[in-house]
């Protein structure tokens, strides 16, 4: 396997990993001491994994390993963390499900227009839209995490009287940030869709 594409391999492993990391203190309540573990690790585990993102587009040019696999496995493994991800935030109740669904929507649909338009012998490549799309997933995934994360080690309880009003203006911030996500997926998956049907016309 391409140096690459072992990259993104990597990025697809350890998108179930980290949510059963995250998850893991929520089924075992009784040992407290996992949610402190699992606060301290998680931020540097999600910035290791998005790292491979970086590392895998950087390699892929210069060994000269740019293929369609890789620009369909890429997005791939890119849904399957940030998905990973969105799903523990609604678990715990940063994220309304409706969001979640409409971003599972829209990944999943943008794949399969990936996988047409490569069976057509064409590879729709990442565009502005999705791009700028991606790196707004990942701030609000960081910024999620980190509320999380300060709930675990107490941080937050240390605001004593006001650490209710500090967490219902966390989650606030964290929906408007997810439902912006929302909004740039579908605005970039329109711009996919319009290079789609050219693909199309092109081959007809």
């Amino acid at each position: 396997m391409k140096l690459s594409n072992k990259f993104t391999l990597s990025r697809v492993i350890f998108a179930p990993v980290f949510f059963f990391l995250y998850m893991i203190p929520l089924w075992s309540t009784s040992v407290p001491v996992l949610s402190k573990i699992s606060a301290v690790i998680l931020i540097p585990l999600l910035i290791l994994f998005e790292l491979t993102d970086y590392f895998d587009g950087y390699y892929a040019r210069k060994n000269g390993e740019v293929s369609d696999f890789g620009k369909l496995f890429d997005p791939f493994a890119d849904v399957m963390l940030n998905l990973s991800i969105f799903l523990c935030a609604v678990s715990s109740g940063y994220m309304p499900v409706v969001l979640f669904v409409l971003i599972f929507y829209r990944e999943f649909c943008q794949n399969f227009l990936r996988m047409v338009a490569i069976s057509k012998g064409t590879a729709i490549a990442a565009k502005k839209g999705g791009k700028f799309k991606t790196v707004f997933y990942i701030i609000s995934g960081f910024a999620f995490l980190t509320v999380e994360c300060a709930k675990r080690l107490g941080i937050i309880d240390l605001f004593k009287s006001y650490a209710n009003p500090v967490m219902n203006v966390s989650k606030t911030v964290l929906i408007v940030l997810f439902s912006l996500c929302v909004l740039f997926s579908y605005l970039s998956f329109a711009d996919y869709i319009k290079s789609f049907a050219s693909v199309l016309k092109n081959k007809k």
